[in-house]
């Protein structure tokens, strides 16, 4: 019995593990638990693939089963979060909060678009699961943080249906045709490299400043950088 081809999938499976437990403190209310949890299954997630790598023992199962276990920690996790938090709310049509879990669907779908896409190896087309999943969760951490704000209770009554309009934002971009890059160095130079050490290098204030939830203030300076920078390649 060849161990080591078996060490990335039980990898995997504590990044799957990882996001159960999340999704469990997500539905009791416990938002913070379930980002941490979130950030877990993201650490293992980053490892699996290196250590398949590493070990030489890539696989067709490892690759479905990555899948299947970020759907849940970047997919059904962060949807069980905005759920939860809606829920808090009184609203007059209980079928409002459900609405959340179509993040989990178009996870899925950004998922297998992905395996099947071979354009992605140095970059990204459409917001990654991972970003995702740590921008709802870090951003829903923040809300409940500040939810004494005289500022944000001036929009409590709207900020389920502000938060559900974000959701489906983001479910465009998880599966928009949107490059996004990579924080991945061929050569550790400033030169071809700008764009990352810029993005890098501002997200030490944001922390700083915010805390927590920075880290939603991050995966939106993400993605506007990431357009940006789209849109500038395109113009030249």
């Amino acid at each position: 019995m060849n161990i080591k081809k078996h060490i990335p999938n039980t990898i995997t499976c504590c990044n799957l593990i990882s996001g159960c437990i999340a999704t469990y403190w997500a539905f009791v209310g416990v938002t913070y638990l379930a980002l941490l949890f979130i950030v877990i299954g993201a650490v293992f997630d980053f490892f699996d693939g290196m250590v398949a790598r590493l070990l030489h023992v890539s696989s067709p199962i490892g690759k479905e089963l990555d899948s299947l276990a970020d759907d849940i920690t970047f997919g059904f996790a962060p949807s069980a979060i905005v759920f939860s938090y809606i829920c808090t709310f009184h609203i007059h049509w209980p079928f409002i909060p459900f609405l959340a879990f179509i993040m989990a669907a178009f996870s899925a779908l950004r998922l297998a678009k992905f395996n099947l896409d071979e354009r992605q190896a140095l970059g990204f087309i459409g917001l990654p699961t991972p970003a995702n999943a740590l921008f709802w969760g870090s951003l829903i951490v923040g809300l409940q943080d500040w939810g004494e704000d005289s500022s944000l209770f001036t929009l409590h009554s709207s900020l389920p249906y502000l938060v559900l309009i974000g959701t489906f934002i983001s479910c465009y971009l998880l599966i928009a045709e949107i490059p996004m890059f990579a924080l991945k160095f061929k050569t550790w130079g400033w030169k071809g490299n700008e764009v990352k050490y810029i993005f890098i290098l501002s997200c030490i204030p944001l922390l700083l400043l915010l805390g927590v939830s920075g880290l939603a203030a991050i995966i939106a300076w993400y993605v506007i950088l990431s357009v940006i920078t789209t849109k500038k390649i395109k113009t030249n």
